[in-house]
């Protein structure tokens, strides 16, 4: 069955029910059928958005190592850029950091996420993968027990149940499986303070380097997609509609905080996607109630700072499917009774450096004047004049950076 077939039925039965089509649900399918694992997914939103919604596109080295371990990486290798340069541009002027070259993590591949999700999809029904597109789960039911079960909307409207082994949740923040965590779940979460207007333009890369300019009227930067698109971000006045500037008074603005003037103009084109990001995070622990296990979005959610979240959720699909193997296959439940520590020990790891970058971008909140920020902003010149100056921190920040 594909996701083309009709409904016949109301019931069904698998071993694993994965919820959401995202990088963490479709790299969990592909292992679980690898592993002879008879699973679903179901994804609530229809197959052209899932193909062509845009996300962040920074593969750190080990997840294409995962990729390219599992078969799923022809895409990638085929088309991915490799990025190992990151230029920084301040008051005091700019400079480089190769941290592709530093500590012992190795460059980013650059290619973007709906590319990667589409490989994905392809290898999966390729390989006779069942996934339902415009099927919303409602909430996960039972999952202290031996059979947990999924109550969907089908795509006609009618209800219907999926019974299997397992549930994994990697349905996002809003999904239904966070919606169906018991009253012990622990939610952590944190607000930076910090808005983005996140652009997509239609022209080339301005500089061959991932561009972070620190700049009084607030953060920029420049990231490359594709050879024809680039992507921007402008830290962002939260409460202000991400379509309240007219275009030329958007590439103004990136010329001032980029500094063009000094450094070089910006290659213009039309803004073809703009969108607000609340610079927020939140972790839930742990990540297994019984026969519920969440991966991805749905297990953290990250600050977009350092590109981490696509990264945490093709490694925790491995980690969780290597889980569920041993389990199905060989009876050994060590791997799922070990998998929330595993996990949370690399989400943690990726919130804290996280959080050290949106500090190192962004100006503490506050009025001119106001003691707090003045003191903030010595310590982000500080960090700046290190990462300039110091081998032991360029190190330092090359391995966090890609490191998940």
């Amino acid at each position: 069955m594909t996701e083309s077939q009709p409904t016949r039925a109301l019931r069904a039965a698998v071993d694993v029910v994965v919820l959401g089509a995202g990088p963490a649900g479709l790299v969990l399918g592909n292992l679980l059928l690898a592993a002879g694992i008879d699973c679903v997914v179901l994804e609530r939103a229809s197959r052209s958005h899932v193909l062509t919604r845009a996300r962040a596109g920074f593969l750190a080295p080990n997840t294409a190592r995962i990729l390219e371990r599992h078969g799923l990486a022809d895409g990638l290798l085929r088309y991915g850029l490799r990025h190992g340069t990151c230029e920084f541009r301040t008051q005091g002027g700019r400079f480089r950091l190769d941290y592709g070259a530093l500590g012992e993590a190795g460059p980013h591949h650059v290619y973007p996420q709906q590319n990667l999700v589409a490989d994905l999809l392809r290898h999966y029904l390729h390989r006779g993968g069942r996934i339902r597109f415009d099927t919303e789960a409602l909430a996960v039911h039972e999952a202290d027990g031996p059979r947990p079960s999924v109550t969907t909307r089908e795509p006609d409207g009618r209800p219907a149940r999926w019974s299997a082994r397992y549930v994994a949740g990697c349905d996002g923040r809003h999904g239904a499986a966070r919606r169906s965590l018991p009253p012990e779940a622990v939610r952590h979460h944190h607000d930076h303070g910090v808005t983005w207007l996140g652009l997509l333009a239609q022209a080339p890369p301005s500089l061959d380097a991932v561009g972070y300019a620190l700049h009084d009227r607030g953060f920029a930067g420049h990231m490359a997609r594709t050879p024809e698109t680039t992507r921007y971000y402008l830290q962002w006045q939260r409460g202000t509609a991400a379509d309240a500037w007219s275009e030329q008074r958007i590439w103004d603005e990136l010329d001032v905080r980029m500094r063009a003037a000094d450094h070089g103009p910006l290659r213009r084109g039309a803004l073809l996607e703009r969108g607000l990001f609340d610079l927020t995070c939140d972790v839930v622990e742990p990540l297994r109630f019984g026969s519920l296990l969440l991966a991805g979005d749905a297990a953290s959610l990250l600050a977009p700072a350092a590109a981490k979240g696509a990264n945490l959720a093709v490694l925790e699909a491995e980690i969780l499917a290597g889980a569920l193997a041993d389990a199905l296959v060989r009876g050994d439940t060590g791997g799922l009774d070990g998998y929330s520590d595993r996990c949370l020990a690399h989400i943690w790891r990726a919130q804290e450096f996280t959080g050290w970058m949106t500090r190192l971008l962004h100006a503490a909140p506050g009025g001119e004047g106001d003691g707090g920020s003045i003191f903030q902003a010595a310590l982000r010149r500080s960090r700046i004049s290190s990462l300039r100056t110091s081998r032991i921190h360029r190190d330092w920040f090359a391995e966090n950076y890609v490191r998940v």
